[in-house]
């Protein structure tokens, strides 16, 4: 048995999942990225972006520990990530985190509220 909303219903709308972006950073030459750090937070804003970890302490629960620093960076959606990553903004900041890191970087959607 299948059920459907009635002719002329509105439904709900749909939930969408917050993405993340996470970071393991390996910084090479802390003068440099000092820079990178103080350009970014302005990038990640602009695109409704939100540290939610940037290098705290990390106390290992399963396995080795990361050696490198971990940063999360909460967006509204993986599409508001992905915008983000692509944007001329970013890209004019990222060669600065690229030549003063070494690093890997992936998104990962959330669960949709």
């Amino acid at each position: 048995m299948t059920f459907s909303a009635p002719a002329g219903a509105q439904t709900a709308p749909t939930a969408v999942a917050r993405a993340y972006i996470i970071n393991e950073i390996t910084v090479t030459d802390p003068v440099a990225y000092a820079e990178y750090v103080r350009l970014a937070p302005a990038v990640v804003e602009s695109f409704g972006g939100r540290y939610v970890v940037r290098a705290g302490r990390v106390t290992p629960a399963i396995g080795e520990p990361p050696t490198a620093r971990i940063v999360v960076v909460e967006f509204p959606s993986h599409r508001a990530a992905a915008d983000f990553l692509a944007s001329p903004e970013y890209q004019a900041i990222l060669p600065i985190r690229q030549a003063a890191s070494t690093s890997r970087a992936y998104v990962v959607e959330g669960v949709a509220p």
